[in-house]
């Protein structure tokens, strides 16, 4: 979750590791910090976020080897003696995490009763001492990092520098590090687009590497000593720091890039003649696809979304049998792996700890796991090997936007290939393809004319409860809906299917309560009229997105329309009302749109 940057160069370090750490923000911002060495250790950091930790390093700061951090809060509150890095008891050794020391508190103890104090109540400072104890006893520093993660239990990616030496060491187990290779000076980060400024080319860190950077020189070797097999690779550019450009805020500017990022997605994966989709990434012939008994999609929070959208999709389109799963639920309950089955991991980063841990255990069950991702060359990519990047750029708010839709895309065009390789006609293939071509237009079009949002904030920014309602793909969209308005505008949601909402969360509706409700022109559409009006009957003013001309509109107290599309298709178009709508309630509440509270973009600890 946190965010982690170092350099070691020729040229000052300050400006660079201040850059890189706002690149990494949203991963974390409870606290910022950063060490940089000269002749001795340099040590500042704060509560608040990456402006802040500015206001207080000096500028000219003398170094050329520094780390930085920025925090979201696991073990320890939100305080500046918690926040990284963390020096050693003697001012020679600073060190800067991300992940989980399980086995911390019995390190800390006898840390205590060898006489070390411990300044903070983090998982991470033992081992900044637990270095120090090993160098103090004779080792160099590379030796010194190995014992010190010998005696560590947990997942780590962590800088370590020194007053002594010029170098920096890193070493990952379970949380990302990259390392860039610039001119003149090496680099590490959390994520590889904060050092598209800076890189020519990077190596991803594979669980068990450790790598000494000095300013011209990379040296990997794994904890057990042996040689490191990671590869260098050429940097990706087009993964710097997006610019808002005229946007006030990421979020918006991210919901606005939807239709292009469509395209990116969808265009040149089909086939209109033959209404049929070709996945390279995936590598699996018509045969292969005919054998898939089921497919198994896992993701975490609107990438779990979007997997409930792509397992209605898979079935409609090919009749295969599907289910989405909880990613932090599915390995821990025990799970009967089909050897001949297909598992997509879902995650924008590629990062998501919860699901990379599934992947592994699917893999070490014999299960086959694609990726459905979007940063290339990220942790879950590189252990699949084989998937689908979804091509939707970067994104910048945490508030994850664009991301859902082009997972939804990408799933569908598994859907579609799939289901052409079986049951699906090349007549529907066509008009299924043509319809998920016109989206990104369609798209444009209500972008252009969102309809009456201002008055939909008006009706949820005040209230103690919004529920949200939805039936077959807009029942995940319900849940989509919810969770950005929670995320945004940290106002409790509810969301359900609705014809369960008899089933309990009836009871809470009382004068007033907004109902957003999701109802495309479908088979659905009836039933869906039935739960509006025993919403209604209850005092309830209901909020609804629906298809445009469509009557239905006259059971709303605001009406939403977004354009018509084919069923399956349909959370493309009506996702997006949902995400305006949580974007301006939080604006309507003065709340930081971009970097909501408690919240980090990947979540790499579990």
């Amino acid at each position: 979750m946190c965010g982690i940057f170092g350099i070691t160069g020729v040229r000052p370090v300050r400006s660079v590791l201040l850059d890189g750490l706002r690149r990494l923000e949203y991963r974390g911002y409870d606290s910022a910090g950063l060490a940089v060495c000269d002749t001795t250790l340099h040590l500042y950091k704060c509560i608040g976020r990456v402006d802040d930790l500015e206001q207080i390093v000096p500028e000219p700061l003398v170094g050329h080897c520094g780390v930085a951090h920025t925090r979201w809060a696991t073990h320890g509150r939100v305080t500046t003696e918690n926040a990284h890095p963390h020096l050693s008891q003697d001012g020679q050794v600073a060190v800067v995490h991300n992940g989980i020391i399980e086995n911390a508190r019995a390190l800390r103890n006898w840390l205590a009763i060898e006489g070390v104090q411990l300044r903070s109540d983090t998982d991470s400072e033992v081992i900044v001492h637990l270095i120090c104890r090993a160098l103090n006893d004779g080792l160099d520093p590379l030796n010194a990092v190995q014992l010190a993660l010998i005696h560590i239990r947990g997942t780590w990616g962590i800088c370590v520098i020194f007053e002594a030496h010029s170098m920096m060491i890193c070493a990952r187990n379970g949380s990302p590090l990259v390392v860039g290779i610039g001119r003149g000076e090496t680099l590490v980060a959390s994520d590889p687009h904060a050092l598209a400024p800076y890189a020519e080319e990077v190596l991803f860190l594979e669980d068990g590497d450790i790598a000494v950077l000095t300013p011209d020189d990379v040296q990997m070797s794994r904890l057990d000593g042996s040689v490191s097999e990671a590869a260098v690779t050429t940097m990706d550019r087009s993964w710097g720091m997006s610019e808002l450009g005229d946007f006030p805020h990421f979020m918006l500017k991210e919901i606005h890039e939807q239709p292009e990022a469509l395209r990116q997605c969808i265009f040149g994966r089909t086939i209109l003649t033959d209404g049929t989709v070709k996945l390279g990434g995936l590598d699996l012939s018509v045969e292969a696809l005919q054998c898939i008994p089921h497919v198994r999609l896992l993701g975490c929070g609107t990438a779990l979304h979007a997997c409930q959208v792509g397992q209605l999709a898979i079935e409609y389109l090919a009749r295969v049998p599907s289910m989405a799963h909880v990613a932090s639920e599915f390995r821990h309950n025990d799970p009967v792996i089909d050897s001949q089955a297909l598992y997509f991991a879902v995650s924008q980063s590629g990062e998501t700890a919860d699901t990379l841990s599934v992947v592994r255990e699917v893999q070490l069950n014999g299960g086959k796991v694609m990726g459905v991702i979007n940063v290339v060359g990220s942790s879950i990519a590189r252990l699949c090997g084989q998937g689908i990047y979804i091509h939707s750029g970067p994104e910048q708010a945490v508030a994850s936007t664009k991301a859902f839709a082009n997972m939804v895309a990408a799933l569908t065009l598994f859907a579609i290939q799939i289901g052409r390789a079986r049951s699906l006609s090349r007549q529907n293939g066509r008009k299924i393809v043509s319809a998920l071509h016109a989206i990104p237009e369609q798209l444009e079009y209500y972008l252009s004319n969102s309809g009456p949002i201002a008055d939909a904030v008006d009706a949820v920014k005040d209230a103690r409860l919004v529920l949200f309602l939805g039936r077959g793909p807009s029942t995940p969209v319900a849940f989509e809906g919810a969770l950005k308005l929670m995320e945004v505008a940290y106002i409790p949601c509810l969301a359900y299917s609705a014809g369960e909402m008899k089933h309990g969360p009836i009871a809470l509706l009382e004068q007033g309560t907004p109902v957003v409700v999701i109802a495309p022109h479908d088979k659905f559409r009836e039933k869906t009229i039935s739960n509006i009006e025993e919403c209604r009957a209850r005092g309830a003013r209901i909020i609804l997105v629906h298809d445009h001309g469509d009557p239905i509109g006259d059971y709303a107290d605001i009406s939403i329309p977004v354009p018509s599309t084919n069923t399956i298709l349909s959370p493309l178009l009506t996702v997006v009302p949902l995400q305006l709508l949580a974007y301006e309630t939080g604006l309507a509440r003065g709340c930081d749109v971009d970097k909501p509270r408690n919240l980090a973009k990947s979540v790499t600890v579990e």
